[in-house]
């Protein structure tokens, strides 16, 4: 019925103008009681229908949830996001995103682009939950890609160059990132990424890229602990974003630092990801699996590690683990 529903819906928006049950009827060869769910459904999925009894109807505003076939009217990619699984609420788009990997051909995968309105048991680095309230954009791409093994740490990188430019050419805010995977405007972290990879042996059967944007979200939804450190597209520039537009963007950088790393150009994303950098050149504190120490960060190196001089002396390279900025 949705498919049909957005039928309805182009036919709203190529009137213009208030247009009568019979004309959409006979266009879409139906009888007219059968428009009567289609326009609930729209308006169900977020469009304002102004209707007249059940004669005269005409579009009032758009829907602001990110839906495919919104998506897909501002989509500037080759492959990234044209495949869009759309969901109301699931657990996590990156377990739906793994399942969807599993069952199907990741090559065919590839770009597949799985978002939901809000997640009830999102997941952060080391497992740690991410509050996932409506208002944001919560996705997870998968990827089909030939980035050699030791290189695929730089996909997060593609993915964090790709949310800070995508902030600063849509809303003027200077967006930076600190490593290994948060974007921060000022002090307060606004996005954050999570990367998994299955692979066998040197064979990587598939990629996956959660991205954790608060776009419209109303920040006294978060728990108290994240309310000091975080803050929002909304925030910032004090009215609501249109995060179907903001995604597209998103999508658009991803996918140009993407085809980068996949023709060899890892120069190309460590200069640019330096430039964006909030943690290089700033005293640091590490925690990792098995150590914690403090001292500064000087530099990333071809991989995305980063290095430290730590306040002995001794220089030390860290592939991952918490990072505190002094």
């Amino acid at each position: 019925m949705r498919e049909m529903a957005f039928e309805v819906l182009e036919i709203l928006e190529d009137a213009g103008k208030a247009i009568s049950t019979s004309e959409m009827a006979e266009r879409l060869s139906m009888d007219a009681a059968e428009l009567v769910p289609l326009i609930r459904e729209l308006v169900s999925l977020g469009y304002d229908i102004s209707s007249t009894g059940d004669e005269m109807h005409s579009l009032v505003s758009r829907s602001d949830r990110i839906l495919p076939y919104e998506l897909n009217k501002k989509l500037r990619t080759r492959f990234v996001g044209k495949d869009l699984r759309y969901s109301d609420s699931i657990p996590s788009t990156l377990a739906a995103a793994k399942r969807l990997a599993q069952e199907k051909d990741a090559e065919e995968l590839h770009g597949t682009v799985v978002v939901s309105e809000q997640q009830t048991g999102g997941v952060g680095r080391m497992g740690r939950s991410w509050a996932s309230p409506p208002g944001g954009i919560w996705a997870t791409v998968v990827l089909k890609t030939h980035i050699p093994i030791d290189r695929l740490f730089m996909v997060t990188m593609a993915g964090s160059l790709a949310i800070a430019r995508a902030i600063r050419r849509e809303y003027d805010l200077l967006a930076l990132i600190k490593w290994p995977n948060d974007i921060f405007i000022g002090s307060k972290k606004v996005a954050g990424l999570l990367q998994e990879v299955d692979t066998e042996g040197d064979v990587v059967n598939h990629v996956l890229l959660g991205m954790g944007i608060n776009a419209n979200v109303d920040l006294s939804e978060l728990p108290d602990e994240l309310r000091k450190i975080a803050t929002s597209l909304h925030e910032e520039i004090g009215e609501p974003v249109d995060r179907t537009k903001f995604l597209a963007r998103v999508l658009k950088e991803f996918e140009l630092r993407l085809l980068q790393l996949e023709s060899g150009e890892y120069d190309t994303i460590v200069r640019e990801w330096k430039s964006l950098s909030l943690t290089l050149n700033r005293r640091v504190h590490v925690k990792t699996m098995t150590k914690s120490f403090k001292g500064e960060a000087i530099d990333i190196d071809q991989h995305g590690a980063l290095i430290i001089r730590k306040d002995n002396g001794k220089v030390e390279k860290v592939i991952a683990g918490d990072l505190f900025q002094l």
